[in-house]
């Protein structure tokens, strides 16, 4: 165990040192955790050898998968039905295009620039029209944009991104097969009952210190994220889903998500970053520094070209279109897992895989900095009431000066 216990002081080390270089840069915990993790694989793996993080240990990779699990629940969790009715067709147009101009645009760059293969060129253009509801989710609540109508708005609006993105995986390249019948079945079941089940189940035994709502919460998520792995599925999915139709009940218990948010942003979700960010090749990065900079481009303006237009249709300042335009361009979760599934199932080759890997995370950090830096919607802080688990109140003040 001894091994075990320096491994997890490492990377928790990390964390630490990420997390204090977010509060002076002032900067997302998660953007800073990706740099770290960067930096980490390339100075600690170059001193010691890349074995030394232990990327590939287990329980690292339990840690870090069930990181983007519970983020991505606390994402459809924090959807306000109310907001979402009255607004689904700002946030449907805004999703289907961030998801339906990169598509096609990066398959056709990879195509035609890169000469890419066609299944290779596909692929591609399903990894990079993606959009982080992970990295999203961890802006919006870093500076409490998670809590305003645009926010619900544009995280209702990433799910309708990546949804197209998991249709696309599963039509274009797995083949439809009884085990996806039965996810589907499973997951239509399971998110009927809930909205019922979950309220009266937590008002007889909630309440406790033993914790019984995270438990039940854990349960359904690793429960529905192994049939969903089953399927050849992802367990994000239905961890997003399973959010959205308990955001009228678990996402109205602050206390309850307050305590999620402990666990899930102190302990899993700095694997989760910092694991992302050791995948990127520096090396690779430099052999390819062209095809980088195209496909990265590719994503940026083809997201640019397709969502800015739909948020100034309805009515949005340059400034809201300018920051939804590029946290829509932010990539990480279904782009990566798009990615090692093409590697997996020899779509593409490793040295795709690896400028895919780039790209993705490069995605992830470079529209999030350009946004956070010059476009910031200060003016929507003002929506955010000051309730016992307002996030960080001292990162607000900061926001608005």
């Amino acid at each position: 165990m001894t091994e075990t216990w320096a491994l997890a002081a490492l990377w928790l080390g990390l964390a630490l040192v990420a997390t204090l270089l977010s509060i002076w840069l002032r900067v997302a915990t998660a953007l800073s955790e990706i740099v770290v993790g960067i930096l980490a694989q390339l100075a600690i793996g170059a001193a010691l050898g890349q074995a030394i993080l232990g990327t590939g240990e287990s329980w690292i990779k339990f840690l870090s998968g069930t990181g983007a699990i519970v983020l991505t629940f606390l994402a459809g969790a924090e959807l306000d039905p109310v907001v979402f009715r009255k607004n689904w067709k700002e946030a449907s147009a805004i999703g289907l295009v961030g998801f339906f101009a990169p598509f096609f645009g990066c398959t056709a760059v990879a195509y035609y620039l890169l000469r890419w293969g066609p299944q290779a060129s596909w692929l591609a253009g399903v990894a990079l029209s993606t959009t982080s509801v992970a990295v999203v989710y961890a802006v919006m609540l870093e500076f409490g944009l998670n809590k305003t109508r645009y926010g619900k708005i544009l995280l209702a609006a990433c799910f309708v991104n990546d949804l197209g993105t998991v249709l696309a995986l599963g039509i274009i390249f797995a083949p439809f097969s009884v085990k996806t019948l039965v996810f589907a079945g499973g997951s239509a079941a399971t998110l009927f009952v809930l909205p019922w089940v979950t309220p009266r189940f937590f008002k007889r035994y909630g309440d406790r210190p033993s914790e019984l709502e995270a438990k039940f919460l854990l349960l359904l998520l690793f429960g529905m994220g192994a049939l969903a792995a089953w399927a050849d599925s992802e367990a994000v999915l239905p961890a997003y889903m399973i959010g959205m139709v308990l955001a009228g009940t678990v996402g109205k218990d602050h206390s309850l998500i307050r305590r999620l948010r402990t666990l899930t942003f102190g302990l899993l979700t700095p694997f989760y970053f910092i694991r992302a960010g050791s995948f990127v090749s520096v090396p690779a990065l430099v052999a390819g520094l062209g095809a980088f900079i195209v496909l990265l481009a590719a994503k940026m303006a083809t997201k640019f070209v397709g969502v800015y237009p739909v948020t100034k249709l309805f009515g949005a300042p340059r400034r809201d279109a300018m920051y939804t335009t590029l946290l829509m361009s932010t990539g990480l979760t279904f782009g990566s897992i798009s990615a090692l599934f093409g590697l997996s199932h020899n779509i593409i080759d490793q040295a795709q895989y690896s400028l895919l890997i780039v790209t993705v995370v490069g995605s992830a950090v470079v529209p999030t900095l350009i946004a956070n830096a010059f476009f910031f919607p200060h003016r929507h802080l003002k929506e955010v009431t000051q309730d016992a688990d307002a996030p960080q109140g001292a990162r607000l003040k900061e926001a608005e000066s």
